[in-house]
């Protein structure tokens, strides 16, 4: 802030000093004195102005190469996340058009360029880092005669599950994401124009992080408990990374599985939660996000650590104990918060739009989630309400499309 005070307060010195000179000038040596006097002290203030530094809404993410975007992608601060259902009589070509047009919208509109017949072109010439994601239910692939993979379908019921309709499953995942709401709310209603000829939206969710600047790059999101959420991810762009993200099989190679949970935040119940009781049921230092056996929020768990009197330092019920994953149970989390207008006298109706990408569904996810519905007390204050498991497929070169490994 320091910045534009002491500039707001040299354009206000800068005024004085010309009010003071045009006037001994006018009275002494005349106006035409005073202008070049005047006008030296502009050119002495433009000069002082620092350059101004590129604009975030300017910024673009790459839409064609080997991967979609919006997987490895630093996480943006507004998120969409809609699930479509196929109308009846959309076959395996009638996909094939829908991916072609969808995917030349996502093409121009993450550009910063309008989508054909945009009706209000204005609104996309600031991508600001938009990202469109697409993702292939179970029922979207049998449509295309593919096969595969064995873990796209819905998860198990689990005992902490009340699931609502309104908010699970989906033929076509779209994800859209962008540092900008207004250029996120436009890309999504083009991209559903041109898609409501082949799909109806069967839910539609909408999620947020910290506003663009307001943390530093690679700082870890928190949702809205306080709590540090992806502390553990694998970083983009290595080894353990490609593990864990990307899929080697079949038309999905390239790709990864992807599940989306929304899950509900009892906050007024959490309110009465004390500060040492909230550490204790995340396993983790809330201020810091350090484990609560060590100092800094990257230091690793010591889960064999006890206290002064033998019980453990991280409780067997510890959200981090429960979730920590065994040989290859690891995910990448990309998870949005939500709130939304609360009702009666509820102070919010809050939540965690839980998203996690992860090459098999069933060998990396299925087995830490169980773990968590036997014992994590964090279940004592959330519970989940919709769920879905999508296939993203590949990315796709300039002239082709997403989808087409499995309908080509």
């Amino acid at each position: 802030m320091s910045a534009p005070l002491e500039g707001a307060r040299s354009r206000r010195a800068g005024s004085t000093r010309r009010q003071f000179l045009l006037g001994g000038a006018v009275a002494g040596v005349g106006a035409v004195a005073a202008v070049g006097v005047d006008l030296a002290l502009n050119r002495q203030e433009s000069a002082a102005k620092p350059v101004s530094a590129p604009m975030n809404g300017e910024l673009t993410v790459p839409f064609f190469g080997v991967h979609q975007a919006g997987v490895d992608t630093a996480a943006q601060a507004h998120g969409v996340f809609l699930g479509l259902d196929l109308r009846e009589d959309v076959d395996r070509d009638g996909l094939t058009r829908l991916m072609r047009i969808l995917t030349d919208d996502a093409a121009r509109l993450t550009q910063g360029l309008p989508a054909l017949a945009d009706s209000e072109p204005e609104l996309a010439l600031s991508p600001a880092r938009l990202t469109i994601t697409f993702g292939f239910g179970p029922g979207l692939v049998a449509r295309a005669a593919g096969a595969g993979p064995s873990w796209l379908a819905p998860l198990p019921a689990f005992r902490v599950d009340q699931l609502r309709p309104e908010f699970s499953d989906g033929d076509l995942l779209v994800q859209v994401a962008g540092d900008d709401p207004l250029t996120v709310a436009h890309a999504t209603r083009m991209l559903l124009k041109d898609a409501r000829g082949f799909a109806s939206i069967r839910w539609t969710q909408q999620g947020f992080r910290r506003a663009h600047g307001t943390e530093r790059p690679g700082t870890t999101m928190r949702n809205l408990f306080g709590q540090v959420d992806g502390t553990t991810n694998p970083e983009p762009g290595t080894e353990q990374f490609d593990e864990v993200v990307w899929s080697a099989d079949g038309w999905l190679a390239g790709g990864t599985g992807m599940v989306i949970r929304r899950i509900r935040m009892d906050l007024d119940k959490w309110d009465r939660l004390d500060r040492s009781g909230r550490d204790a049921s995340v396993g983790r230092t809330l201020a810091n996000g350090a484990p609560l056996t060590g100092t800094e929020e990257f230091d690793e768990p010591d889960f064999e650590a006890t206290t002064a009197i033998g019980f453990p330092v991280i409780a067997p019920f510890a959200h981090i104990r429960r979730a920590r994953g065994e040989g290859n149970e690891h995910i990448f989390r990309r998870a949005y918060n939500y709130d939304e207008r609360p009702l009666g006298t509820e102070v919010s109706e809050s939540g965690l739009i839980f998203v996690s990408f992860q090459a098999d569904v069933e060998r990396q996810f299925i087995p830490m989630q169980r773990r968590l519905d036997e014992l994590d007390l964090l279940n004592e204050w959330t519970v989940p309400i919709g769920s879905a498991v999508f296939a993203i497929p590949p990315g796709c070169a300039e002239g082709g499309f997403i989808g087409e490994t499995l309908l080509d």
